[in-house]
């Protein structure tokens, strides 16, 4: 099924790959635009009309509502579609295509955990140093599993400080002295609150509980200090989850803070705009970000680029025998307990939400039977969020049923990599290299 889903898409591939080097500025004129056959769909213009119809009907401005509709590359029906509005989180789409091409696929950030002093009958005799290494998903199965890794080696008691340097955020907490809290009430069991213990519940069966007292407190100090300070002892490095299975988690619940962290990370929202601009082909004035959460309403981003993102993703996916599916949610398989959660989008859809204020976007990919993948991207601005997630819902069902659906893509779009490993993934003690020899 794997296959059917790849050669649907060869056609997008050759074509996004045949563009020019020296790709013209967008501007709001689709002709301009060098690469892309302009062949209207009727069936696509007549549904998108009536769909703006009813938008206008409640009140809503047709220059304020973005959609592009698009069939490898053939534009199928556009309105606003090269015009950059705000789009919450479809800024993830950015983020994750700018990780991509930052990292790769297998990256895993590493956590170095380092002593200041000896250890002795179970007791450090120093300091705990925690060395952040950007991981964006340090959460308390992790801690848990780090905290059993403290016991291996030998240590039941801290006698100093627990101190935290470099880019360090447990629970997606990103002041680093209160992750540093999380983590010393996750290494001591009897601290643990309702959040903890539900974390613990989701690990394997016979998962033992740390027990790793800290007699001193919690402090952040600079990469500078930790460098100069003496007697460090390497004790483990701790890795991440895979960055394809950090993308899926943080794009099924569009979580901001593990997405601004990995903007961070890359130096920042310009370095990020740059990667995803270049590997997408898209002009300057179709993405203008602030962050890369999309927490703001100054994240701009054009229906096209949203597009032209997800097509470089599943074009840099493919020869990794992955596809987008494993970085977004599909549409009645990740639909509870994500951003999917209560919405009626055609089932097998790969899609990214965003919402802000009266901002309500999505994008993905909509399987058909007589147009193949079509690539779509709406972004709405009015108040009742609630209906537009509805409207949207429905076009996409209209178009769905006029171009007929496919249901033998629902598993040739199952994510390959992330389905059914969460439970045995996070805090899977194998990512701990315990370095310290005695």
């Amino acid at each position: 099924m794997l296959e059917l889903f790849s050669s649907g898409l060869v056609s997008l591939w050759l074509n996004m790959a045949g563009m020019p080097d020296a790709f013209t500025p967008l501007e709001t004129n689709i002709q301009e635009i060098p690469w892309l056959i302009n062949a209207p769909d009727p069936t696509a213009e007549t549904v998108l009309k009536q769909y703006l119809k009813q938008l206008e009907s409640q009140g809503l401005s047709n220059t304020t509502q973005g959609i592009w509709l698009q069939s490898g590359s053939t534009l199928l029906a556009s309105n606003q579609g090269t015009t950059a509005l705000p789009a919450a989180s479809l800024t993830k789409i950015a983020t994750s295509l700018a990780a991509l091409q930052t990292w790769g696929t297998d990256h895993q950030f590493e956590t170095l955990i380092t002593a200041t002093g000896t250890i002795q009958n179970g007791v450090l005799q120093g300091d705990l140093v925690i060395q952040g290494g950007g991981d964006p998903r340090f959460v308390f199965e992790e801690a848990i599993a780090l905290g059993n890794a403290l016991n291996k080696i030998g240590i039941i008691r801290i006698a100093g400080n627990l101190l935290v340097t470099h880019n360090f955020m447990m629970s997606f907490n990103d002041d680093p002295v209160e992750s540093g809290k999380l983590l010393k009430q996750a290494l001591t069991p009897k601290d643990w609150d309702e959040d903890a213990t539900y974390e613990y519940a989701l690990l394997p069966e016979g998962t033992r509980k740390p027990t790793v007292t800290i007699a001193g407190t919690v402090r952040q100090i600079s990469s500078a200090k930790v460098e100069t300070t003496p007697k460090q002892i390497l004790l483990m490095r701790h890795r991440s989850l895979p960055l394809i299975d950090l993308l899926k988690q943080m794009n099924i619940h569009s979580n901001n803070e593990m997405s601004q962290m990995l903007a961070d990370n890359m130096g920042g929202v310009s370095a990020t705009i740059q990667k995803a601009m270049t590997a997408a082909d898209i002009s300057p004035q179709e993405i203008q970000l602030v962050n890369g959460s999309g927490l703001s309403m100054a994240n701009r981003i054009s229906p096209h680029a949203a597009c032209a993102m997800l097509a470089a993703i599943d074009r840099y996916l493919h020869p990794r025998n992955l596809t987008i599916a494993d970085l977004f949610p599909v549409s009645g398989i990740d639909s509870a307990d994500t951003t999917l959660e209560g919405r009626s989008i055609p089932r097998a859809a790969v899609v990214k939400t965003g919402t802000l204020n009266e901002v309500s976007a999505l994008a993905g990919v909509l399987p058909t039977r007589d147009r193949g993948f079509v690539w779509f991207a709406i972004i709405n601005r009015g108040t009742d969020i609630s209906n537009l997630r509805k409207q949207q819902d429905v076009l996409l069902q209209t178009l769905q049923k006029q171009w007929g659906g496919q249901a033998p893509i629902v598993k040739a779009i199952e994510p390959s990599s992330w389905i059914g490993t969460r439970q045995a993934t996070l805090g899977a003690s194998v990512r701990n290299e315990i370095v310290y020899g005695g």
